[in-house]
């Protein structure tokens, strides 16, 4: 059984009438209904206004996988809690961060660069698998056809990744890694860009797919409880 916990803001969906209408109960909840399709998942979810952000050290010793969500409150998150991510990546735990989450204090403290990228909203994408033998990208089209969301373009400011799985094509005409892979430590990490909170992203069944491979791929296949205690501290 893979112990997932989906961290989202879940400010948006508060905040704004047309961010409600796509996802009323949450970006959260979107993605925990389609991976409890699987019964090799478990999942439970975590926002930021609950205590230490629901990410306490308690479940976060009982999740193999993490998948968040962040963009509102990147700069109000917790620098402690972030930490405690990072430690936890490092010892084995997976990370799936969506989005924006590129820029939270969690990625920006695992990967060490700025994280920047050139952005505006609504184009249409089409995301391109290009590396279709990765795990990833296994039951996944060549070409996912997205018709509305945010533009993220290159340069993006990340690491040299271990893999980049997926390519995105905006209409009007920038390209960016949509789908990079990491490892730090003993963890496993994928960045993938769909997911603007004004869109209906998570309902695309190829997309569900994707994030389904993801958590299959960055499930550790070893936890370690006791190695780089000092890191990040």
């Amino acid at each position: 059984m893979i112990r997932v916990t989906i961290y989202n803001e879940f400010v948006h969906e508060k905040e704004y009438e047309e961010v409600k209408k796509v996802y009323p109960q949450g970006i959260h909840t979107c993605i925990a209904n389609f991976l409890k399709e699987d019964s090799d998942i478990m999942v439970r979810t975590a926002t930021f206004e609950e205590k230490e952000h629901g990410l306490s050290e308690e479940v976060l010793s009982d999740t193999d996988v993490l998948i968040f969500w962040s963009h509102a409150r990147q700069d109000e998150f917790s620098d402690e809690v972030a930490l405690r991510v990072k430690k936890h990546v490092l010892r084995g735990m997976g990370l799936v961060a969506l989005h924006s989450a590129h820029y939270s204090k969690v990625m920006k403290t695992l990967l060490g660069t700025s994280m920047t990228l050139k952005w505006h909203h609504g184009e249409t994408e089409r995301l391109w698998c290009v590396n279709p033998t990765h795990p990833i990208a296994e039951g996944v089209p060549e070409v996912i056809e997205l018709p509305m969301e945010e533009m993220y373009g290159e340069f993006f400011d990340i690491p040299k990744p271990d893999d980049v799985v997926f390519a995105g094509w905006f209409s009007g005409g920038n390209v960016f890694r949509s789908g990079c892979t990491f490892t730090r430590g003993y963890g496993k990490i994928f960045y993938f860009q769909p997911g603007h909170e004004e869109y209906p992203i998570y309902y695309d069944k190829n997309i569900q797919k994707i994030i389904k491979n993801a958590v299959r791929f960055v499930n550790p296949v070893v936890r370690k409880e006791s190695d780089l205690e000092c890191v990040g501290q």
